[in-house]
C-alpha cells in the first residue's frame, strides 16, 4: 500500500523498479533537488506540493516521493515572471505579520481570522505551546483588495455574535483546507477514505468503522502529519489536536463523507475480487 504525505526527504535514492525499467531513472529526483531546480527553499517547495502546484511522481519502493523533470519544466513554464512561484507560496506567521500585509491592526486581523474571513494554510507551535497560524501572503492581499470594507468600520453582526460566543473558526477552516488538498491528490477510494478517517476522533472512528480490519487499512493509508508538524512531544500534542474535528456538526460532516467514501471503496474491492475470480483484472 502506498502512503501519502507532504514531507520531503534529504536523500535522493533509486526510483522505483517500474520507472527504472522504463529508463526514466534520470528523469526523477528527490524533493531537495527538485526544490533547488525551482529556486525554492525546502519549506517553500513543501508548500508548493501541499497546494498542488507541484505534483509528485512515482515513489520509490521505500515510499520516498520523487518528482519528474517534466513536471518541474511544466511548473517553470506556468510560473510566470521570475519570483512569481515564490510569491505564490510565500507565507507569514502570526496575526501581527498578517495584519501588516492587509493594512490593519493585529486585533482586527485576529477577529477577521477567528470569524473565518481568511483561512490559514499551516501552523507552528511556539515555545509557549501556542498555535501560530500561517497565511499565504498572496491570499491576504487578495482578501484586502476584494473586501476593503472588512478592513475598517465596526464588525458586522455575524462577527459580533461569533466573538461574543468566543468562537474561533481557524482550526476548522484549516482542517477543511487540509483535507481538501489531500483529497485532490488521490483518486484511490481507500486512500480518500483514509484521509477522511484521519480527521475523526478515536471514538467516532470506532463507531463509523466497526470492522478492525478496515481500520487497519485506513490507518496504513492515512496521511502523515503536515510538513512542519513539531517533533517535540509537548508541542506535537498541541498540534495533533488541530488534526481532529471538534464541533459536532463538523464531526457529522466528516462521518457522512467517510460513510460515502467507504461505500465506494468496498464496492471497488468487491468488484476487484469478482474480477479475479473470473480471471479478469479488476480496477487499480
Amino acid at each position: 500500500m502506498k502512503q501519502m504525505g507532504t514531507a520531503l526527504r534529504d536523500d535522493v535514492g533509486d526510483v522505483d523498479g517500474g520507472a527504472a525499467a522504463d529508463g526514466a531513472a534520470d528523469l526523477l529526483m528527490g524533493g531537495v533537488q527538485a526544490a533547488g531546480e525551482l529556486g525554492l527553499s525546502r519549506s517553500e517547495f513543501a508548500r508548493a506540493v501541499q497546494l498542488g502546484i507541484v505534483r509528485a511522481g512515482p515513489r520509490t519502493l521505500a515510499g520516498a516521493a520523487r518528482y519528474a523533470r517534466a513536471e518541474l519544466d511544466r511548473v517553470r513554464s506556468e510560473a510566470g515572471p521570475p519570483g512569481a512561484l515564490r510569491e505564490r507560496v510565500e507565507t507569514v506567521a502570526g496575526a501581527e505579520a498578517a495584519a501588516e500585509v492587509v493594512g490593519v491592526g493585529p486585533s482586527r486581523f485576529t477577529r477577521l481570522a477567528r470569524c473565518g474571513h481568511v483561512t490559514p494554510v499551516g501552523y507552528r507551535i511556539n515555545r509557549y505551546r501556542a498555535v501560530v497560524w500561517l497565511y499565504l501572503t498572496a491570499e491576504l492581499r487578495s482578501f484586502a483588495a476584494r473586501d476593503p470594507g472588512m478592513l475598517r468600520g465596526t464588525a458586522p453582526p455575524a462577527d459580533r455574535e461569533l466573538m461574543a460566543a468566543k468562537a474561533d473558526l481557524r482550526p476548522r477552516k484549516w482542517r477543511g483546507r487540509h483535507v481538501g488538498l489531500l483529497l485532490r491528490r488521490t483518486a484511490d477510494p481507500w486512500e480518500r477514505a483514509a484521509v477522511l478517517a484521519s480527521v475523526l476522533p478515536g471514538d467516532e472512528l470506532l463507531e463509523a468503522v466497526p470492522d478492525p480490519a478496515e481500520r487497519i487499512v485506513l490507518a496504513a493509508l492515512g496521511p502523515p502529519p503536515p510538513y512542519g508538524h513539531p517533533q517535540a512531544p509537548a508541542a506535537a500534542a498541541v498540534a495533533t489536536g488541530l488534526l481532529k474535528a471538534g464541533p459536532p456538526d463538523e464531526i457529522h460532516w466528516y462521518r457522512t463523507s467517510l460513510d460515502f467514501a467507504l461505500a465506494g471503496a468496498r464496492g471497488q474491492s468487491k468488484a476487484r475480487g469478482q474480477s479475479k475470480s473470473t480471471g479478469e483484472r479488476g480496477p487499480t
